[in-house]
């Protein structure tokens, strides 16, 4: 088997992780931009080719939520076209494919969590974008992995939890969302799931992957709004004070509208591969641990 793995956004929050967690699994190239544009088809190509991976894992993307709204074309670029030339370059090669999405795809008017098979209705560009994605690939006969996640957040990089830190820091009192419901996923734990898969197909991961090939929701377990994984970061805060305040979206308006209910259920994931995540609140007890 072919244990060469391209891994694409090295630099990010998950590729971060997935670089240390795939290392012990296969000869990793992790690349970042500079290394591999992904918004030039030419350089996706010409990059794959020249490696010649037997597994490409894809967790880059373009994730400014609010900025793509301005930028739709460089959005889909990298989320929507992108995956799928990577989709035709490990065909070519006889080499598998996995891809992360976002709840964002959906439109957030479910009461029940999102299973795989509910319609996709984005709301943003960026929604719509990761939503290209996907089809790009599934449009291809290839094994392939799409793994829906949501809220992801860790200790490095731009995001909510550290966010969070940063204001609280500065700030006597802050304002949250707080009618919008998804599940915080660590980053790290994505990394670990995604490596168990690829343990599980040591061998032959093309010839697993293309027998368990599709849309898999990966997230952590339960729910919360914004504003209640803030108060969850605070209260773990030994230090802070900060007056934290509950508001609705429509007091913090943005550019991108986001789903109201985004939360994803992860039982297909269970059934098949026997990973189960762990609650978001444990998750981030052992983030802050």
């Amino acid at each position: 088997m072919n244990k060469k793995i391209l891994l694409t956004g090295k630099n990010g929050q998950v590729g971060w992780e997935l670089e240390r967690t795939l290392s012990t699994l296969g000869q990793v190239i992790a690349l970042d931009q500079k290394d591999m544009d992904l918004a030039d088809p030419d350089s996706i190509s010409k990059v794959i080719r020249a490696m010649k991976p037997g597994l490409i894992v894809n967790p880059a993307a373009y994730t400014a939520v609010d900025k793509a709204e301005a930028e739709p074309e460089l959005a889909l670029a990298i989320n929507g076209t992108a995956p799928g030339i990577m989709a035709e370059e490990a065909k070519r090669l006889g080499a598998a494919l996995i891809h992360f999405s976002t709840d964002y795809v959906f439109d957030g008017a479910s009461t029940t969590a999102y299973v795989e098979q509910d319609a996709p209705n984005p709301k943003s560009v960026y929604g719509s974008s990761k939503l290209e994605g996907e089809r790009a690939i599934q449009a291809v006969d290839v094994p392939h992995l799409i793994l829906r996640t949501s809220w992801v957040y860790g200790m490095r990089g731009k995001n909510f939890l550290l966010t969070m830190q940063r204001l609280a820091r500065e700030r006597p009192s802050l304002s949250v969302v707080d009618d919008q419901f998804g599940a915080p996923t660590w980053c790290r734990l994505l990394a670990e799931a995604t490596a168990q898969i690829v343990v599980q197909g040591q061998g032959d991961v093309a010839g697993y992957i293309q027998q368990r090939a599709g849309v898999y929701h990966m997230t952590c377990a339960g729910q919360t709004s914004w504003h209640g994984f803030a108060r969850a970061i605070l209260e773990r805060e030994s230090d802070s004070v900060v007056d934290l305040r509950p508001i609705p979206s429509s007091d913090y308006p943005t550019p991108a509208a986001r789903p109201h209910y985004s939360v994803l259920d992860n039982t297909r994931l269970a059934s098949t591969f026997g990973i189960k995540l762990p609650d978001w609140a444990a998750a981030l007890e052992m983030v802050l641990a």
